[in-house]
């Protein structure tokens, strides 16, 4: 079973299949984790536009305001000069049609397959980018982010669903990370671009930085014609004979018995699950089900957010509006390259550990900044910060987000995605891509007007969040590093908590009393 606890493990829940990694399977993942580049272009563009002054006036003029009477000293308090509904509702909607359509993708890709699936968030990301680059009012904005959220919702559901069914069991987590390397790509691009067109004469910069997320978009939507499904997907839908000449493709031997039988009784319970919704709440899914919820939580309550309004935070800190954007792309080179970190050790060091380290790097870096800003702006917030502070305040935001990027970043994606079982496993990855944009929203629209309220007391909430995570995944998580999908069972069993929810056959009498709402 694909992730299920129907199949019994062979050597202990670790069998390695025979083949390896191919230039096949290698050129349909580097397509596949270009859907990555939606999310990453959004979430660096998204942030520059709005530190931008000519883009302000036209869209936002009272922050616009607001930020030149700081800037002229008259007493307006620093954290709280980009505090405005408006302007963090266009940075945030994005990800509440992202929701929603990560939900409708579920049942899309079981259908149609993964391929269409990552067509569909191309094409809809293309058309929310013209509308975004046309913009001539903020509703025009706000509808072209909302069809840019559609195309994160789909590609964000799809794409590592593939790369985790594509990929050799002991090179999952390598190509599984793919999917946020492009993330960590996208943003680096997102801020060089950003860069370039604040110099344009003229103020409209912002319409290009907007528009070029059409790039990413084209990449995955051409790019998936090119795409063949997975063997797991053609079986789910009734194609065995095609699946098992993908699967000798994919693998590049002809030997591949063990593992298509396996894959062929995870996909004979998939087709007995009608109600993929309903049957992941039953009690055998619930280690996968409370993982598929937590670590996105988590991931978004780390404080990544920083990240999306890294120029506006370096505003803050007294930069100029071309210095602010050069930090942002000093901050996206550093998320890039610590992302090549984790590809390189996730599966050598192991999921947990890393968790573990990014963790406590990041909360030792919030504190750090919490410090600083507190020392400088105080809690008024009415001074400027020494340049040595805030050159300061970039070099430890950059440890905060390498120790991001190499742990909670990557992981947050492949960790859900690699633990669900076959049959409820697209299910399953909506409810995390919905969990995760559900708390990317609930975090964007919050921060700005926390940032406000609590000043530089907000670092040490996140510093607070990060270490109670840090304890649920010493205590919660097991390693998966190494364990093929279909024997991902045997890892449940042996978990000192979990092994009591991971049972063989039926649930033990304990399933959701769908009319009373009970366990």
């Amino acid at each position: 079973m694909a992730g299920g606890a129907m199949v019994a493990p062979a050597a202990g829940g670790r069998q390695d299949y025979p083949g390896g990694l191919t230039l096949f399977v290698f050129t349909a993942c580097l397509i596949a984790a270009t859907g990555g580049l939606l999310f990453g272009y959004d979430i660096g563009v998204s942030g520059g536009v709005t530190s931008m002054d000519p883009f302000l006036a036209r869209f936002f003029p009272s922050v616009y305001l607001r930020q030149r009477e700081a800037a002229a000293d008259r007493g307006g308090s620093q954290y709280c000069v980009f505090d405005s509904q408006l302007l963090t509702t266009f940075t945030s909607s994005i990800f509440l049609s992202a929701l929603a359509a990560s939900l409708l993708a579920a049942t899309f890709t079981r259908a149609a397959g993964r391929k269409w699936s990552m067509f569909c968030g191309g094409a809809t990301f293309l058309a929310g980018s013209a509308l975004n680059g046309a913009a001539n009012g903020v509703l025009m904005l706000i509808l072209g982010r909302v069809l840019l959220g559609v195309g994160v919702g789909f590609a964000s559901q799809t794409a590592p669903l593939y790369l985790s069914e594509m990929a050799p069991a002991r090179m999952r987590g390598m190509l599984n990370n793919g999917f946020n390397l492009m993330i960590t790509v996208g943003i680096l691009l997102a801020t060089l671009v950003n860069y370039g067109t604040q110099k344009i004469a003229g103020g409209w910069g912002w319409r290009l930085s907007l528009a070029l997320a059409a790039v990413p978009a084209a990449v995955i939507a051409v790019g998936s014609f090119f795409l063949y499904d997975t063997p797991n997907s053609l079986l789910e839908r009734g194609r065995p004979e095609e699946a098992k000449r993908m699967l000798r493709r994919v693998r590049d031997v002809e030997d591949v018995d063990d593992e298509y039988n396996d894959l062929a009784a995870a996909s004979a319970a998939s087709k007995a699950v009608t109600r993929p919704w309903r049957d992941i709440l039953r009690r055998r899914y619930r280690p996968q089900l409370v993982m598929a919820v937590a670590i996105p939580m988590c991931q978004q309550l780390t404080g990544i957010v920083l990240q999306t309004y890294a120029p506006v935070l370096f505003k803050t800190a007294g930069f100029g509006g071309s210095a602010s954007l050069m930090s942002a792309v000093i901050t996206g080179l550093v998320n890039l390259l610590a992302t090549f970190v984790s590809v390189l050790t996730v599966d050598r060091i192991g999921r947990c550990a890393l968790l573990l380290l990014g963790g406590l790097q990041m909360l030792i870096s919030m504190v750090v900044m919490g410090a600083l800003m507190g020392a400088t702006l105080g809690f008024r917030g009415t001074v400027a910060m020494p340049a040595a502070c805030a050159t300061a305040t970039v070099v430890v935001m950059c440890v905060y987000i390498a120790g991001f990027s190499w742990s909670w970043g990557p992981l947050g994606w492949l960790v859900p995605s690699e633990v669900m079982p076959l049959e409820v496993r697209p299910a399953g990855q909506s409810i995390t891509v919905a969990g995760n944009m559900l708390m990317n929203f609930v975090v964007a629209q919050a921060f700005l007007p926390l940032f406000c309220c609590l000043k530089f007391g907000l670092f040490f909430v996140f510093a607070g969040l990060l270490a109670a995570m840090t304890l649920f995944v010493a205590l919660f998580l097991p390693e998966t590093k190494g364990v093929p999908i279909e024997d991902m069972a045997a890892v449940w069993k042996a978990h000192w908590y979990w092994k009591r929810f991971a049972t063989d056959g039926e649930d033990g009498g304990l399933v959701v009393d769908t009319e009373s709402g009970h366990w």
